[in-house]
């Protein structure tokens, strides 16, 4: 006789989730480790670029399932979090670092070393503010909706997504075949993007929230236009996933960069776009004691 708990396994899908994710994170970063220098062909950088797209999947999905399945536990929440700073925070860096023809011992690898350092602190840094402001937003209810908005700096898997698309997209036929910069262009904006992303991270401008994106549909021919893009978006990332992910990932970033500084020029006494103004410093500061 069968006398385990079927609630129980309820609440064990959405952790065999995030494992999943962590465990394609884990596979990009030993793959990548056993990369010699030089070896980073872009089919392998397409196919880790691959793998962790599907992560991000992964990860939107298990949070998607325990809300659904009111399956939320304080165990899987550390557990997802520790997974995005495994898969995103150290997976994009190594990804990077291994993509570079770049003997060690030399400035350039300090350089590049030292901005995959900055990238994965702040990403871990990013997961450690959204947990502190996630459990003050239980005790607050206008946190809470505010929270479910958007986002306070850049999303860690939007960052991971941003920056191994960009390294793909260097070295692209596609980009090779409009610009021939050689590796040292190469370098320098890898080194900059990891850097900028970093900050994005850990900075207080606003990122709207995909999960609460609400499209009210006024006719026929809007869903006809969606379908349609749809369409066009499949088929470029199946025929050109290099440029299409690339386009997608950093068009996300600079819409919100743009609506925050709109947002600011414009002054708080526009309402328009109320919810993307950046929050003060001074709400960073929290008592620890």
């Amino acid at each position: 006789m069968n006398t385990q708990n079927p609630k129980r396994r309820i609440f064990l899908l959405p952790n065999v989730i995030t494992a999943f994710g962590l465990s394609c994170g884990l596979f990009v970063i030993f793959k990548m480790s056993m990369t010699g220098i030089g070896e980073a062909t872009p089919h392998l950088l397409t196919a880790t670029t691959g793998i962790l797209l599907l992560a991000a999947f992964a990860d939107l999905l298990d949070g998607a399932v325990a809300r659904a399945m009111k399956a939320e536990s304080e165990f899987g929440g550390l557990f997802d979090s520790l997974a995005d700073a495994i898969t995103f925070g150290v997976g994009p860096s190594v990804i990077v670092l291994k993509s570079l023809s770049i003997p060690p011992g030399t400035e350039h690898s300090f350089l590049i070393t030292t901005a995959a350092i900055i990238f994965s602190v702040c990403g871990v840094l990013r997961l450690v503010r959204y947990n502190v402001m996630a459990n003050l937003a239980k005790f607050d209810e206008l946190l809470l909706i505010d929270s479910k908005k958007n986002f306070t700096g850049l999303p860690i898997p939007a960052s991971a997504m941003a920056a191994v698309s960009a390294n793909l997209f260097l070295v692209s036929d596609e980009f090779k075949f409009l610009f021939d910069f050689g590796e040292t262009f190469r370098f320098w904006t890898l080194f900059t993007m990891l850097i900028f992303l970093g900050y994005l991270m850990i900075c207080r401008w606003k990122f709207p929230s995909l999960k609460r994106l609400n499209i009210r549909v006024a006719s026929f021919q809007l869903v006809f236009v969606t379908v349609l893009t749809a369409v066009f978006v499949v088929y470029g990332l199946l025929n050109h996933f290099d440029v299409v992910f690339f386009a997608l990932t950093w068009a996300y970033i600079f819409l919100a960069l743009g609506l925050s500084a709109v947002r600011m020029i414009s002054g708080r006494k526009s309402k328009t776009l109320e919810d993307f103004e950046p929050e003060p410093e001074d709400e960073e500061e929290l008592d620890q004691d």
